[in-house]
This record gives structure tokens, C-alpha cells and sequence, in this order.
């Protein structure tokens, strides 16, 4: 990537909240990773590797720590040309966050209502990105992602309903729908996203799959300032990809709501979907940054 193609890169991120790498991943390395996502699924029972969509329909919705899964996806996350983009959004000190599969069957994938993400991973700044990597051709038919350009400026939004992180947005702080663009792009095809930026993808109306693979990465400086269950967990697989560790955290200054479900969710879905609801409240919370004099 040229000088002038990083700085036009990350000045449309920067404005945006996102920004869209078509074809990064040329079709043999989309290809075995397809291919990685039937291997993984080749088992008597789904559900032992990957949460399944609820009813009857039986079919895989979400694959978790995919690169813990499979080398493919590992060899992926590690991608000199993904890192190079990530590395002119968050600068040279780079971490592994987490990774993830959704897989948006036919007629079947599952909505995933307006969110940002640090909600759910609330840090001592906002230098986190989600690199989520179209694993077919992508359009609004089959569930492309919505975003609202330069929604990471407004900060974050109410995430919490009756009471309860529910992650997801909804009510005054729900964007207007006219508002959304959808991000329409071929296979191998990279839209990095914001942490803070407001994000929606629709049930699949097709007949085909919209699979998407999402490694996250966090500058080394960002440190976590929640360990909840859901948080939490990821921690263990958190690694350097690139530079150097920082032993400082570099703080923004803000007041960022906690992620405190009624319980430890399994996932986006179910939370948003209310599976988890119990009687038992727990207390809200935030957590205020003060910016070092």
C-alpha cells in the first residue's frame, strides 16, 4: 500500500467510522477458508463447535475463536496486508483481540440489531478494530452490513434496556433507518470497522450464504477496564502480532457504561435476543477516564 493509498485509507476510517479493502483475500485464500468452515462443521453434533440457530432449523449461526479452530483462520487474522491496513488505523504495536465466524444461512441468518462494539469492550481508548472479512459475494439481498458513516463521533450510545445491557441499541439512541448504508462487496472483500461506529445486518432473504469472518484488534496501549465474564474470557488468547508490548495504558478521557447483563451471555444473538433474562438484576455501572494532566 502507497503512502498516499494509507493516508486516503485512513482518512475515510477516520470520517466514517469504517472503511471497505475490496479483494484483499484473493479467491484461493477465500476458497480454504471455506473449505476450513466445512471441516470445522464436519461433526455428528453442530452444536459441539458453534452455536446453531434457535427452533428447529438446526443450522450453524456462529463459530467461536474460529483461529483457535482451524490454522486457516489463524494464518488469516495474521495477514500482512490486513495487518498493514490495521497498522496505519491503530499504529504499529499491534494485538490479536478475538475472532469470530457468522454464518448467514439461506433464508435463515439471523438479524443482529444496532450495536457498537465497544460496548461490549469497553478499553482504555478507542484504538480497537474489527476487520470483518466477506466470505461470499455480498449484497442487501443476502444480509450485506448497514452502518451509519460518522456515527463513532457521537460516542457511545445507550446500549441497556430495562435495567440491563441487552447490546443493542434501541429507542432515542436508535439511528434512523434512512440513515443506514448497506456495504455491498465481492468475496475477500475487508470492511473495517469502528468500535464506536453503529452497525446492523438484516436476516438473510436470499438463497445464498453470507458468511463473514471477524478478527478484532487492539492497539498495545489499549487495555481492557472490564473483565466480565464475557470480556473477560477473550483475554487468555490475546497476542502480539506485530511491534512491540506496552507496560503503559494510554487513557482517553470519557465515561464508558459497563457491559452487566443479567448473566453471562453466550453471545450477540442470544443477548440481543433475550435468552438470558432472569429474574436477578444486577447493578449498572460506568467507569470514568480522566485524562492525565
Amino acid at each position: 500500500m502507497s503512502a498516499a493509498d494509507t493516508a486516503t485509507f485512513a482518512k475515510e476510517y477516520r470520517e466514517n467510522g469504517f472503511a471497505v479493502v475490496e479483494r484483499l483475500f484473493d479467491p484461493s485464500e477465500v476458497a480454504e477458508l471455506n473449505t476450513a468452515i466445512t471441516e470445522i462443521l464436519d461433526v455428528s453434533d453442530v452444536s459441539s463447535v458453534a452455536e446453531v440457530e434457535p427452533g428447529d432449523k438446526g443450522m450453524a449461526r456462529r463459530i467461536w475463536s474460529p483461529t483457535k479452530q482451524h490454522s486457516a483462520f489463524e494464518r488469516a487474522a495474521a495477514h500482512p496486508e490486513l495487518l498493514d491496513h490495521v497498522e496505519a488505523l491503530i499504529g504499529p504495536d499491534i494485538l490479536f483481540h478475538y475472532s469470530k465466524l457468522h454464518l448467514k444461512a439461506p433464508q435463515v441468518g439471523s438479524v443482529v440489531d444496532w450495536h457498537q462494539d465497544f460496548a461490549y469492550y469497553p478499553h482504555t481508548n478507542t484504538d480497537l478494530v474489527t476487520a470483518l472479512v466477506y466470505l461470499d459475494d455480498t449484497t442487501t439481498e443476502n444480509s450485506a452490513l448497514q452502518v451509519v458513516p460518522g456515527s463513532h463521533h457521537r460516542g457511545l450510545a445507550d446500549h441497556y434496556l430495562d435495567g440491563h445491557f441487552r447490546g443493542k441499541v434501541v429507542g432515542a439512541d436508535a439511528p434512523d433507518p434512512e440513515l443506514a448504508v448497506a456495504i455491498e462487496a465481492p468475496a475477500g472483500s475487508v470492511v473495517f470497522i469502528h468500535p464506536l461506529l453503529l452497525h446492523y445486518s438484516s436476516p438473510n432473504r436470499s438463497d445464498r450464504y453470507r458468511r463473514s469472518f471477524l478478527p478484532a484488534y487492539r492497539a498495545a496501549d489499549a487495555y481492557p477496564i472490564h473483565f466480565g465474564p464475557h470480556a473477560g474470557h477473550n483475554e487468555a488468547g490475546v497476542k502480539l502480532l506485530r511491534g512491540q508490548v506496552s507496560d503503559t495504558a494510554r487513557v482517553e478521557a470519557g465515561a464508558w457504561r459497563l457491559p452487566f447483563a443479567e448473566r453471562p451471555f453466550g453471545s450477540l444473538f442470544q443477548l440481543q435476543e433475550g435468552a438470558n433474562q432472569t429474574a436477578d438484576a444486577t447493578a449498572t455501572g460506568y467507569a470514568t477516564l480522566e485524562k492525565a494532566e
